[in-house]
């Protein structure tokens, strides 16, 4: 029951993280300086919503939880997800939706599949035209079978000359007519194909997240988590990132995107791969900041000598919200910045599939930090004595080498980044 229970939150997140996005950005007009301003503004709140209910999370319901039982937490969970039905049924009437025309995977698979076919299709007439022309007595049927060839592969329309490959997805008669292909699906794949590795250059960011919930947490276990006469559960820590994202949001929606606007004398003032840019440096500074915090903590645990106790170390787990502070303002730069860039560039009926890759991201980047920590430890302990990171005293790790690591891997991926964002051209801002 407890799987059953966890694998329907994750349906049900999914699906509501991959199409409220989309949804509340496409209330605004797409073609009007006013209504392109409003839908980023949007994004902007939609991350400080997030932080909002977070804060709640990790203060109240995990008060809750401690002092009266984890099933008042899930109740109080489950009452909120129950009131949130009916406040958002309110708004239907107003609402601007887009009528489903079909899956955006069953077209990007049809023009993968079709330009695949009618590839090896147009080398076999190729290599036949060829062989042929070996022997003098086949030249009539040569130039027949040119023809027919010609014929058939000469496009309807003319794509664009990025990613050729894709256009041999539109001929005139295609290798089944189940692949008949349009231009027009075929420069939306490719519209979708190029933002996939701004997507996951995004991945690696995600992974310096899941350190918030793991090993930040175990470090602040180890240290004095009482504020004055307040004991702070460490299941609690995620509120700074929180308070600092609710606190930054507006400030950046308010002052830094206004002042911007009046620098760079555009209507985006920063625009969305630069702001991504900007998340992807704040979480190599915060595994840097990471792991001179955990080289502090560890020599504190030498110097009052309880490296091998597991009383509290006689330092302030405040240390530990530095890192938390840079990380939560890279989430904002980057989830909001992703978002909004998948958004405005993905094709009208590719757009739901676009921003839920923002999610995506993040679950794989979760993902890629355990098998990172298993490597580590796999690595490690075949050529020392001990794993990095295995134990039951967080004294004896080696997490300070770990978050280098992850600094190093982060820079690495900032490099592959402004590869491929240097070589980005934007879509025209006109009506769609």
């Amino acid at each position: 029951m407890l799987f059953a229970g966890l694998y329907l939150v994750a349906l049900g997140v999914g699906g509501i993280k991959g199409s409220l996005p989309p949804h509340g950005a496409e209330q605004f007009d797409d073609n009007t300086p006013k209504g392109r301003k409003q839908r980023s503004t949007f994004f902007n709140y939609y991350v400080f919503s997030l932080s909002c209910g977070a804060l709640i999370a990790v203060t109240f319901v995990v008060w809750i939880e401690d002092n009266k039982g984890w099933q008042w937490g899930f109740g109080i969970s489950t009452a909120s997800i129950l009131i949130s039905i009916p406040i958002f049924l309110l708004g239907s009437a107003t609402y601007r939706t887009k009528i489903p025309t079909g899956s955006p995977i069953t077209t990007i698979v049809k023009v993968l599949v079709a330009a695949i076919c009618n590839a090896c299709r147009l080398r076999n007439c190729t290599n036949a035209v060829m062989s042929m022309a070996t022997s003098p007595s086949y030249t009539t049927e040569i130039s027949g079978k040119e023809e027919s060839c010609s014929k058939e592969m000469v496009p309807r329309e003319a794509p664009t000359e990025s990613l050729k490959f894709l256009n041999n997805a539109v001929i005139d008669k295609p290798f089944h007519s189940a692949l008949e292909c349009t231009v027009k699906q075929v420069e939306e794949v490719k519209i979708v194909l190029r933002i996939l590795p701004i997507f996951a250059c995004t991945i690696m960011l995600n992974c310096c997240l899941a350190q918030l919930s793991t090993f930040s947490v175990q470090q602040a276990a180890t240290m004095n988590t009482k504020l004055g006469s307040l004991k702070v559960p460490p299941a609690s820590l995620p509120i700074f990132p929180v308070l600092f994202i609710m606190i930054l949001a507006p400030t950046y929606n308010h002052i830094i995107i206004p002042f911007a606007r009046r620098i760079t004398k555009t209507e985006m003032g920063i625009t969305h791969l630069q702001r991504i840019g900007a998340g992807l440096i704040l979480s190599i500074v915060a595994m840097a900041v990471a792991a001179f915090v955990e080289i502090k903590r560890k020599r504190v645990a030498v110097e009052s000598g309880l490296v091998h106790s597991s009383e509290p170390l006689p330092i302030t787990f405040l240390w530990v919200a530095v890192q938390y502070l840079f990380l939560g303002s890279a989430d904002l730069f980057t989830l909001a910045g992703l978002m909004e860039f998948f958004f405005t560039e993905a094709p009208k009926s590719m757009r739901s599939l676009a921003t839920a890759l923002s999610w995506a991201s993040l679950a794989m980047g979760y993902y890629l930090s355990s098998v990172l920590v298993s490597i580590v430890n796999s690595v490690t302990s075949a050529y020392s004595h001990h794993a990095w990171l295995f134990g039951n005293n967080l004294n004896h790790y080696h997490l300070e080498k770990f978050y280098w690591l992850m600094c190093g891997l982060s820079g690495l991926n900032f490099l592959h980044y402004l590869l491929w964002a240097s070589r980005y051209k934007y879509r025209p801002s006109k009506p769609r």
